[in-house]
Formats: structure tokens, sequence, C-alpha cells
């Protein structure tokens, strides 16, 4: 876990990471950063409430020959849940059955996720350790969507260490289908009712 008496953002801003800020010129704005308090743990109203808009977010872990590896993790809004001050967690749901994130866990817990809103350009790192939990059914039952088509396996308990937003500089606007739907056929609805009244005003 990273030192209480350093700064949060350690967990990223390692030595080498700030002598490369400080040669390149960046290193004073994030140490007066650093002083003024630095990155948060806890997770906040505005994060929680962030957190359940999310329909994906990545997962990041390492081998223990130092492998990185990122997987993608996908459901409903809200299947990652806030269940502690500074814990999410997430019902498993069974898919190809590789087990890289969780046999990288069982050697290093450092984990990292990643969320991103493309419609609003907001994205959101953070940092932390993992485990996955096997034999709690009672946990698992409470994590998993409701009416989601999906079977769950087991539980990802994420620990958070810091958190930070980043710039909405280079993401692209995305938008999901679902919600493309829902405005054309909002649109479509609405220029039903106009022909209908023209057509009543016509009539009369």
């Amino acid at each position: 876990m990273t030192d209480m008496k350093s700064p949060r953002s350690d967990v990223a801003f390692t030595p080498s990471v700030k002598a490369i800020q400080a040669r390149k010129g960046s290193r004073d704005a994030y140490r007066r950063m650093e002083e003024n308090g630095g990155w948060q743990q806890d997770i906040t109203d505005e994060l929680a409430a962030f957190i359940a808009e999310q329909r994906s977010f990545f997962i990041a872990t390492v081998s223990s020959d130092g492998a990185p590896y990122i997987q993608h993790r996908g459901g409903p809004r809200g299947f990652l849940q806030v269940i502690g001050p500074a814990t999410l967690a997430f019902a498993d749901f069974k898919g190809n059955r590789q087990f890289i994130s969780q046999g990288n866990l069982a050697d290093n817990q450092k984990a990292h996720i990643f969320l991103i809103d493309y419609l609003n350009r907001r994205r959101i790192k953070i940092w932390g350790e993992a485990r996955v939990i096997e034999d709690d059914p009672m946990l698992l039952e409470r994590l998993m969507p409701g009416n989601y088509q999906a079977r769950p396996e087991q539980v990802f308990v994420f620990k958070v260490s810091a958190w930070d937003v980043n710039c909405p500089q280079h993401i692209p606007i995305r938008i999901d289908a679902e919600d493309v739907e829902l405005a054309l056929s909002e649109r479509d609805a609405r220029i039903a009712e106009l022909e209908a009244r023209l057509a009543t005003a016509c009539a009369g």
C-alpha cells in the first residue's frame, strides 16, 4: 500500500517519473498539487455517481515477471459498485476462462482501474490493490445486476489507494447505441405528433 506519509500520487509518481517531470518542466506544478493535499483515496459522492453511470471499464494487472495485462469489463450501469469509503467491487461474469487477471493478482495484488466517459469526455484513473473472492455467494448475489443475462462466477474487490481525473483533451465523443435509438425514437414521435396536428389544422 502507499506510504501514508507520502503523497498519494507517489503510487504513480515514482522517483524516475519525478525526474522526468523535473527535466521537462512539470515537477513544480505537481509538487504544489502534492503540498495542497494531492490525490484522494476516499470515494467522493461525485466519483460514486460517475462510477454508477459507467457500463464498462478497464482493469490492469501485472504478472509475476512484470508483464502488464489490461482486461475490459462490461455490464449494465451500476455493475461496478462502491461498497466502502475506498472500496469497489463487481461480480465477475463467466467468459473465456483464461483467468489471466486472477492469476496475476495471486502473485501481485497491485491493480489499476481506468474509466472513460466518451459522451462527456471524462476519464478517471484509480490505483489500488485487488483480490478475487470465490466463496462468498451472498456477496456475489448482492453485486449481481438484476435481470442481466450473464453467469456470475466470483467477485473482484478493489481497495483504492489513490485516484485522479484526467483532462478531456483528445477524447473522441461517442454515444451508446441505445441512447441514439432513444433519441431517434423521441424525434420520430415528435415528428408524428406535429404531422398529425398539421393534418388536423389543414382539415379544419
